[in-house]
């Protein structure tokens, strides 16, 4: 198999989140929070230490304020929900994964009106058109940082900037920036830092966060147990128990702390680095074969490390499933839960093959896949 969709979840994971993983469930035990015994204090010192690594990677100093979640969508709905109500205004862009665009529709049919921000191919982000969305009552900006279709990145700093000088907060989905760009809470104008930890974070499945900058409060969007004020119906209004009702996933927590701690021992630099240089060799070998369709910017050194591709009129689905029956090749084909981004590339009927190296993808391996892609082209052409 040779493992090209990173961008979904990534695989495999350094041994070091294995190992943590594997010593919290066998040798640690406890639910953190649920009582004063050893293993329970033992599980909570483990997810306190994530919440410090989490606020090394970010830039932030403050790890109460680091939420966890089960992923990316649960940090942002948290987020979205938890702060906006009938009658405010919130700014997105046009190429937004599901899990923001699903949410912002479901605040719309609650009274919240929303603006998305026109994009094409090439000027994705409209920063004219951006200013001129603003209203008296915009309360949120809400935008990924890079598209999970093409890799293409916004303009986040100046998105953040612009957003403060109406008065307005910030939110960023870091689906697939996280761990992949660094990310400097403490000089990017964001308020609100969304990310999954089972892909840049190099963590398991189930695991993500919500890292809220002082002065914020978000309404909880779930409500009970805690741990904490078990005496009283009213939820905690302190973080991060105000926003953390249940168990966590304290195995889970554990390896995405051990996956943060590799990052910053290897460099965030140098693993995007490596990643890009794959794609890069992706993108120069596609280009090349007669029938290929590229999608994004050939600056692949500029974006998150996706390459993007049709092979002549062959549904994107379909072509997945042949490389991966023919030659073993893993990608993402399809929508991508992203329509909104199909919709300004033109590929809506037609979707597209996302091809996603990680800094352990091999050499022999992308070419293994240019051949691939090659052959299958022939075939169709």
């Amino acid at each position: 198999m040779i493992y090209l969709d990173n961008a979904a979840t990534t695989w495999p994971k350094p041994q070091q989140v294995v190992m943590a993983i594997e010593e919290a469930l066998v040798h640690k035990g406890g639910n953190a929070g649920r009582g004063g015994h050893g293993a329970a204090m033992q599980m909570a010192r483990l997810i306190y230490q994530a919440r410090e690594d989490l606020c090394s990677l970010f830039g932030t100093n403050d790890p109460t304020r680091v939420i966890f979640t089960q992923n990316a969508t649960h940090a942002l709905n948290q987020a979205l929900f938890g702060l906006l109500q009938q009658g405010d205004h919130v700014i997105t862009s046009s190429i937004e994964h599901n899990a923001v665009a699903r949410p912002l529709w479901a605040l719309k049919q609650r009274g919240v009106e929303v603006s998305e921000v026109p994009g094409v191919p090439g000027k994705e982000f409209d920063l004219e058109a951006y200013c001129k969305a603003f209203r008296p009552n915009t309360k949120l900006v809400v935008t990924l940082h890079a598209s999970n279709v093409t890799g293409t990145l916004l303009p986040v700093q100046e998105i953040g900037q612009i957003a403060h000088e109406y008065g307005a907060y910030y939110l960023l989905d870091a689906a697939q920036t996280a761990g992949v760009f660094p990310i400097d809470m403490g000089r990017l104008a964001v308020d609100l830092l969304a990310f999954p930890g089972h892909k840049g974070l190099l963590g398991p499945q189930g695991t993500g966060g919500l890292i809220v900058k002082p002065a914020i409060r978000l309404e909880p969007l779930i409500y009970g147990g805690t741990g904490s004020l078990s005496e009283e119906d009213r939820q905690p209004s302190f973080l991060p128990d105000a926003l953390e009702s249940g168990t966590l996933n304290g195995a889970g927590i554990a390896g995405l702390g051990a996956g943060v701690r590799y990052l910053l021992k290897e460099g965030v630099d140098k693993i995007r680095a490596r990643e890009q240089a794959l794609c890069r060799n992706l993108w120069n070998g596609l280009r090349e074969i007669p029938g290929v369709t590229l999608y994004g910017s050939d600056m692949v050194e500029q974006q998150s490390p996706i390459v993007a591709f049709n092979i002549g009129e062959l549904d994107s689905v379909a072509a997945g499933f042949i490389l991966e029956e023919k030659a073993g090749v893993i990608a993402r084909a399809g929508l991508h839960c992203a329509a909104h981004a199909h919709r300004m590339l033109g590929t809506l009927d037609q979707g597209v093959v996302r091809f996603s190296p990680s800094h352990l993808t091999s050499e022999e391996e992308i070419k293994a896949t240019l051949l691939a892609v090659k052959r299958v082209a022939e075939e169709l052409g």
